[in-house]
């Protein structure tokens, strides 16, 4: 896989240092494909990210928010029961998988069925950031002109 220099970008740019720790963090985790995922959009603001996690349990799932990293444990518990495999191609292994969320994503609901699990996020912008509508009044002084005749 090749990596990018971002170096000659640094001399001209100041503040993007975070964009590139998070492209080279994105890079070095697609190199462990397991499990696989998926990541939909299901509305304006909405998303869900569904992961297959076959022959885990909910009480073997951890999902954990953190400074807006979303990261899902599976941690199988221990099977003393021997067994002889003729192939073994189900991966029963631990994992841990990172998702670095954009500001104000947050996650409102996680379910397990059928094998997959799915994690609700939500973009909840403050009231401060949303647009409102300013009303024009029609016929009434401006603070400009309040503010002379005082």
């Amino acid at each position: 896989m090749r990596t990018v220099d971002f170096s000659p970008l640094y001399r001209s740019v100041v503040g993007f240092d975070r964009l590139a720790d998070l492209l080279d963090a994105a890079s070095a985790e697609t190199a462990n494909g397991y499990p696989p995922y998926n990541i939909e959009r299901t509305g304006d603001h909405e998303y869900r990210i569904e992961i297959a996690v076959a022959g885990f349990k909910a009480d073997e799932l951890d999902i954990e928010v953190k400074e807006s990293v979303l990261t899902v444990k599976g941690r199988k518990a221990a099977n003393d029961e021997p067994r002889r495999f003729l192939h073994r191609g189900l991966a029963e292994r631990n994992f841990e998988r990172r998702f670095q969320l954009a500001e104000y994503v947050v996650v409102t609901d996680a379910g397990l069925a059928d094998g997959l699990l799915h994690i609700a996020l939500k973009r909840e912008l403050p009231e401060a950031l949303k647009p409102r509508r300013i009303e024009v009044k029609a016929g009434a002084p401006t603070v400009i002109e309040a503010d002379k005749a005082a």
